[in-house]
């Protein structure tokens, strides 16, 4: 029997314990290996299961998936950038209330377009009566706004740096010539950009004539209006909340009451006002330096229909043409002068009077309050989209809602008459006129005033006169270049 020492003993043993570590090691190495391999495969596998899914998933839950979609829709691709060398920047600041800097913003983009510039986003008035500090994007959706016209024009969010009045570079600003065509823009202001990099437009109200343009120029007046100006989701989602609320109680008529403080004291009307009002809007006329006329007689405004019609007005006639004592009357405007004493008459004939402020919780309009272009836009959605539009006053909102209205299909819209009606209010109030008299001469006058079709009426060399563009905007109504599809071949309404 071979009997070993335990020297011999040691010196194996010591040869043994390092192979057992190697051989430690690579099990653990073995192990971490697999579990790696293991992961790589469950998560392709996961993958696949997920593609699968996907490419399934509709077929198997049709239900779900048509519901997500109808919530959920995915946003328009874009239309591709028309290709073209700028011939410069243009800034433009709007001046005016909403509907008149709406009216301006769709001009400035056509001229943008006509002279091959890039537009900056406009800035909005915050210097007139309403003290508005709101900006271009508080008030209009200015992603869709550049994006829904990147195939007509450039337009960018700011001036590049070096164009900055901060690095001391002063555009060429002026106002463009009113009521201007395309030669005036082509032969006067493009050969500016020769010299000048950036031109500022300080004002922009009319600057483009309302005949005599381009159809294609023509077009694009509209597609700015009526697609490209959208408003912000939160006003849109608060006046179609007000849309809503006003159909679910049945028709409505949308009344633009223009009785407010700054229309009484532009237009030196104080028809209907104590002594004292007439004497406050006098002061505030003077007190603005830009309202150039200060002497004014009311009366003979009023008789050359020159001036609002009075709430108490507005009752007689609205009741002339045959509305019912329950229709609801949404006043479309901001402060009535005078407050509810005003409104009496109104309120009296018309239970149903409501306003913004009535219908929503006054947390939901908070937010607009003090910016009276936002609240604004609220009475613009409400007033498309009423039954009837009856307008006291033909200014700016009355004009450009006239042309939405119009665009949507030839929506009622009530034209009053107001120079022949003040005398025929003045002839019912003094006892010459009976209602029924005073009431078959009123829908008379009104018969072919209510929105129908009908081609602009254009007066040569005053285009302060004719027919706004804007109001009727028939270029973009019907399908053929002459329209007479839609207003006959002998309806011209040409005035030399």
């Amino acid at each position: 029997m071979e009997v070993r020492s335990e020297s011999e003993v040691h010196v194996r043993s010591e040869k043994v314990l390092p192979l057992q570590g190697q051989m430690i090691q690579r099990t653990r190495l073995k192990v971490l290996f697999i579990r790696v391999c293991s992961s790589i495969l469950i998560w392709t596998c996961l993958v696949q299961l997920i593609a699968v899914w996907e490419l399934y998933q509709p077929r198997l839950f049709s239900g779900f998936a048509v519901h997500v979609e109808q919530t959920l829709p995915s946003p328009l691709p874009l239309v591709p950038a028309r290709n073209y060398t700028s011939n410069g920047f243009l800034q433009v600041s709007c001046n005016g209330g909403l509907n008149q800097m709406r009216a301006a913003i769709c001009d400035m983009v056509t001229v943008a377009r006509l002279l091959n510039l890039t537009l900056v986003v406009p800035e909005l008035d915050k210097t007139s009566f309403w003290a508005d500090p709101s900006n271009f994007d508080d008030i209009f959706d200015v992603k869709h706004f550049i994006d829904s016209l990147r195939d007509e024009v450039r337009i960018i969010k700011r001036l590049p740096k070096r164009f900055s009045r901060r690095y001391g570079y002063q555009p060429l600003e002026m106002p463009p010539v009113s009521w201007s065509n395309e030669k005036y823009y082509l032969q006067q202001i493009l050969p500016l950009f020769s010299k000048h990099q950036v031109i500022h437009f300080n004002r922009t109200d009319t600057r483009l004539a309302n005949n005599g343009i381009p159809l294609e120029l023509q077009k694009l007046r509209c597609r700015v209006n009526f697609q490209a100006l959208k408003f912000t989701p939160d006003i849109e989602a608060l006046g179609e909340k007000l849309v809503k609320m006003l159909q679910e109680r049945g028709p409505f008529v949308a009344l633009h009451l223009r009785y407010e403080m700054d229309m009484l004291a532009f237009s030196g009307c104080t028809h209907g006002c104590t002594n004292e009002e007439a004497e406050e809007l006098k002061r505030l006329r003077y007190a603005f330096p830009w309202w150039r006329e200060k002497e004014i007689v009311s009366e003979e405004r009023r008789s050359q229909g020159l001036c609002p019609l009075t709430p108490e007005e507005a009752a007689l006639i609205l009741q002339a043409m045959g509305f019912e004592k329950d229709i609801q009357i949404y006043i479309a405007s901001g402060d009535i002068y005078g407050g509810e004493r005003r409104l009496a008459a109104l309120r009296a004939a018309f239970p149903k009077i409501v306003k913004k402020e009535m219908l929503v919780e006054p947390g939901e309009l908070r937010h607009f309050q003090n910016h009276s272009s936002q609240m604004a836009a609220l009475d613009f959605i409400v007033s498309t989209a009423s039954s009837v539009f009856v307008p006291t006053y033909d200014g700016n909102m009355a004009k450009v809602v006239e042309g939405h209205r119009r665009y949507l299909g030839f929506k009622k819209t009530i034209r009053l008459d107001r120079k022949r009606l003040v005398d025929l209010l003045d002839l019912h109030q003094n006892g010459t006129l009976t209602r029924d008299e005073f009431t078959a001469a009123v829908r008379q006058l009104h018969e072919g005033r209510k929105g129908q079709p009908a081609r602009r009426r254009v007066i040569a060399e005053k285009p302060k006169e004719e027919d706004y563009f804007y109001a009727n905007p028939q270029e973009c109504l019907c399908e053929s270049n002459t329209c007479d599809d839609l207003f006959g071949p002998e309806n011209s309404t040409v005035v030399q």
